[in-house]
């Protein structure tokens, strides 16, 4: 989720500069601060934002690796900051956001500008990020920028659910068999996707203990899988959602035995329902989730630099790749 707003006033800040694990407080009260405010803008007067789960923000911090940056105000203190990652050439932005205090002062723009420079510097392909589609300063300040509208990601809920025999996980593998599936899983991606690599996210979730990853095998061959996290997002809260970061398929009929996989993973690990970001392009898989019972519950614009655009599908197969922690 990306919340920024940017006018041309002068201000006083220094950096970037890496974040370090011991700043997630203060990184979660610039957060909280911040869409709170945006919120307000939006008329939602009465939500107030809740702290991230400080294990969800390591995971940020240590998949940005040193994209993790934040600004400082003249006193030290975090006044900015933009986790900016990179899945292979995959590349996006997010969370990213901007101290109450210091919006409207021209700030939000450099802070966008030099995730795009870093990104660009190491070669990505695709650069994007996600944010609010009801909020129109933020989709004209992107595009100022040279962001363009993509369609709708759709998040999709689906009631947790025994499905008899246990979803296949990585992590149940030997250490052989377990190295095997990685490499069969960078290999089914890129076949998919040129230059895309998930497996440093598959290794740091498990590594982390934040949730596992899922695997559909078709006659002894790898056909797919999904990275999910099954830690609450917010901070203090019990498990509420599997939440899906990345699922590769390489065929739509491997649908459905993906989707009962996750299913049974969130009954087993005390979760109550798999959430499903699906973006707009995927129309097939939208329908088929609907008709196993699932239910909309968010949407975000997903938005890329029109310089570095996301590919569009090709032929079959689904490759979901969430631009959010």
């Amino acid at each position: 989720m990306a919340s920024i707003r940017s006018w041309r006033q002068p201000a006083s800040l220094t950096g970037p500069y890496r974040v370090a694990l011991d700043e997630i407080a203060q990184l979660n009260t610039v957060f909280s601060d911040a869409f709170t405010e945006r919120y307000r803008r939006d008329g939602m007067v009465g939500v107030r934002v809740p702290h991230l789960n400080p294990q969800v923000w390591r995971y940020a911090i240590e998949d940005a690796d040193d994209g993790a940056l934040v600004w400082r105000d003249a006193r030290g203190d975090i006044a900015a900051f933009n986790m900016i990652h990179r899945s292979g050439t995959e590349g996006w932005m997010g969370p990213l956001a901007l101290r109450t205090d210091h919006q409207g002062r021209g700030v939000g723009g450099d802070v966008v500008r030099y995730g795009i420079d870093w990104l660009r510097a190491r070669h990505a392909s695709v650069i994007g990020l996600e944010t609010m589609p009801r909020t129109l300063d933020n989709i004209g300040f992107y595009s100022v920028l040279g962001f363009d509208p993509g369609r709708l990601t759709l998040t999709v809920t689906l009631d947790a659910e025994s499905h008899g025999a246990p979803a296949a996980l990585l992590s149940h593998l030997s250490s052989r068999d377990r190295c095997d599936q990685l490499d069969a899983a960078r290999a089914l991606l890129q076949s998919m996707r040129a230059g895309y690599d998930y497996t440093r996210e598959i290794e740091l979730t498990e590594s982390l203990a934040l949730g596992e990853t899922v695997l559909v095998n078709a006659r002894d061959t790898l056909a797919g899988f999904a990275l999910c996290h099954t830690a609450a997002l917010v901070e203090g809260r019990s498990r509420e959602e599997l939440r899906v970061l990345k699922l590769v398929l390489r065929d739509d009929a491997d649908v459905p035995s993906l989707v009962e996989g996750l299913r049974d993973l969130a009954r087993r690990s005390g979760t109550r329902r798999v959430a499903i970001r699906v973006q707009g392009e995927y129309t097939p898989l939208y329908r088929q989730l609907i008709a196993m019972g699932g239910r909309v519950r968010w949407s975000d614009l997903r938005m890329s630099l029109a310089s570095h655009p996301e590919p569009a599908p090709s032929g079959g197969g689904v490759v979901l790749s969430n631009w959010e922690i």
